[in-house]
Parts: C-alpha cells; structure tokens; sequence
C-alpha cells in the first residue's frame, strides 16, 4: 500500500490509458516535485512572505510546464488540460507550494474569452512564466460563478469598476488578474495588471497555509476598455474555467490523498502501543484500506476526467464525478491520518494537518462534494 509497494512511478490503472505526454509529466513531476518540495522546505515556505519559492518557479517554467496547455501559436506547447494533470498531481502529493494552478487557470481564461490583442499580449508571457490568477469569489461566497455583484460601467474609452474579489490567490506575485464583473446587467471579465491593483490588496488568512490569498477592492478603479475580454463569450468563459478549476483540484487532491495515506501506513508500520505494531490492529488496518481503495477509485475518476476533459456533456460528468470522488477521499484519508497519529495528530506539527487543512479549502473552491453531486443528477437523469 505505500510508495515503496505501489512504485514511485506507478502508472498502471486498469481501463485507463495514459498518452505518452503524460506519462513523461508524470515520471518528471514526480521526481522533480519530491525533491524540490520536501516537508521541511513546505513549512519554512509556509512562515515566508511570499509563500513560494521564486527560484524553483523559474525552474517550472524552464520546464516548459507553464506552456503545457497555451497554444504553439502563441509560445505554448499545444498540449491540452489532461497532460497538466500529472504535473498538478504530483504538487498536490508533495504540497508544493506555487502559483502554477492559478496561472493555467488565467491562461484558460484568456484563451476561452480573450480577444485577439489579450492572447497576443498575455499568453506568450504565461508561459515563459508570467503569473496569472483569479479573481471571481466574492463575500457572498456562492459557487455559481455567474452570481456576480462586483460591476463595470464603460464610460468611452474607459470602464470603472468597483466592488470587491475575496480569495484571490497569488494576486501579490500576480501579472495579470482575471476578474468577473457584471456589465449592462450581464457576465464579464476584465484583464487587471499589476499596476492597476497596486494598494488594492489586503491580505487574508485561511486555512490552507501553503497558499496565499488576497482582497482586492475594484471600488474606484479605472481601466481602459481594452481590458475587457470578449463579453459575447463571458458566460461560456466562465463555464470552462469552472470545469477547469475542479479537474485540477481533483488532481491536487489525488496527489495529497496518496501522500497521506503513505504517511499513514508508515506510521502503522512503525509505532507500537501494548507491545505490538498499531497497523496489526483491525480497527486502524480497516480503515486505511478503505482510504487506499477511494484512492484508487478517485484517480481513475481524475484521468477519466482529463481524458474526457474537451467532450461535449460527458467532460462536465467526468469532472463533476472526479472531484465528488476526490474530495470525499482526501478529507477521509487525512481525517483518519489526524486520528490515528493520536495526540500528535491535533498539533501543527503533525504533516496529516496539512492535508487536512488542504482538503477543506478545496472543497472550498467551486464546488465540494455534494455540490458536485447536486450538479451531477440533471446531467445523469434529465
């Protein structure tokens, strides 16, 4: 059941089949992540201003993962979202700490919903490693991204904004910054700089310490009109960046699941109580194998997603279903990793917190489990 068991690179899953783009992700992330983010490097990030480390970012984008899935014709590799899922799997297994998600997320944006000048101007720069995020969560906190208070006004040339995005993630490091507002009383999105929010940024705590999340207050700011990507396709935009946002979510989740449940069982293996092995007794054993077959189960959901990702209709079932099963799998794991590291388990020093932590703001973010659910009965029964 552990790493050593399954094989560092094991990429075997009966009934799935994997491109050989994503096998070769899989076998660099993997070793690239694990030595790049060992545990103790996480929590000194963790108590650092900037939250990660800008040298190994470099080395992510010289790996050409930040152009994975932006088009050659604009500097990209021209892959598509399913060869990012492994590379997104593997930093969730070793809670990397980066704003690679938040990047392919505003890149996804911009190709989904930009105009031609935007893609021009900010896709190139995505993938040499220009940074990118999100800003369409707001104080309501409603994970219908269509229910937009933050609003925009075109006066001539200019369009001035107010309101305010809450859980903007990396918006500090950000370049650009993909916002929703609502405009003549419909769904937009509009490009932000760095400059247009500069002094508009608050800094907010959550639960997940390995990331960095921010405020930011559009009251009063003014932005030309070019900055508005293609309202015609807003609502469609915002659409595939949803599905997006949960497919790589379930990736994170997946990966931080596995870890986990190795950190689990090698603690079962090792730690005796009355004089035995605490893995021989049922009530710990069950359970963890409970945790590995979810696992299981929720990465074939996570690859059956990404494979399906661009089909009409069954690529929202497959990630709907995919981050369900995610979810549901890496709170158990982590949950279960607390309680059976005892005491220890409820200190911040005991790694299964971090999971946990993680888990929770996940399902956070566009949908947990049950939500996906609600989301799934129309799309299966109607």
């Amino acid at each position: 059941m552990n790493a050593t068991a399954r094989g560092e690179n094991d990429m075997q899953m009966p009934g799935l089949g994997y491109s050989e783009e994503q096998i070769e992700l899989l076998d660099v992330a993997t070793t690239f992540c694990r030595d790049k983010s060992p545990i103790d490097r996480v929590r000194k990030l963790m108590e650092s201003d900037l939250g990660y480390d800008a040298e190994i970012w470099a080395e992510v984008a010289a790996l050409g993962w930040t152009a994975i899935a932006i088009p050659e014709a604009h500097n990209g590799v021209g892959l598509t979202m399913a060869e990012v899922v492994p590379v997104v799997e593997q930093m969730g297994r070793h809670l990397m700490a980066s704003p690679f998600v938040a990047s392919t997320l505003a890149a996804q944006a911009i190709i989904a919903g930009g105009t031609d000048p935007q893609r021009t101007e900010w896709l190139p720069k995505l993938a040499e490693g220009a940074i990118g995020t999100l800003a369409l969560s707001e104080a309501h906190g409603d994970w219908d991204l269509l229910n937009i208070t933050a609003t925009a006004k075109v006066d001539g040339d200019s369009v001035a904004l107010s309101g305010e995005k809450l859980l903007v993630l990396w918006a500090e490091s950000a370049d650009v910054i993909i916002a929703s507002v609502m405009l003549d009383g419909k769904a937009a999105l509009v490009a932000l700089t760095a400059d247009d929010v500069a002094g508009r940024l608050r800094r907010e705590s959550i639960i997940d310490e390995t990331k960095r999340s921010f405020a930011v207050s559009l009251d009063g700011l003014s932005v030309p009109r070019t900055a508005l990507l293609d309202v015609a396709r807003a609502t469609s935009t915002l659409t595939h960046v949803e599905q997006a946002a949960n497919l790589l979510q379930s990736a994170e989740m997946c990966g931080g699941a596995q870890s986990v449940i190795d950190y689990t069982v090698s603690y079962l293996q090792t730690r005796k109580q009355f004089g035995k092995i605490i893995g021989e007794y049922q009530a710990l054993k069950h359970p963890t194998v409970d945790a590995y077959v979810d696992y299981e189960k929720a990465r074939s959901h996570l690859y059956s997603a990404a494979n399906s990702f661009s089909d009409q209709g069954m690529g929202e079932i497959a990630v709907r279903m995919a981050k369900a099963a995610a979810d549901g799998t890496y709170s158990f794991a982590a949950d279960r990793a607390i309680q059976f590291h005892g005491g220890f388990g409820f200190t911040h020093d005991c790694d299964a917190g971090l999971h946990r932590r993680a888990a929770i703001f996940h399902a956070s973010q566009y949908g947990d489990a049950a939500w996906q659910r609600a989301k799934l009965a129309p799309l299966l029964l109607g």
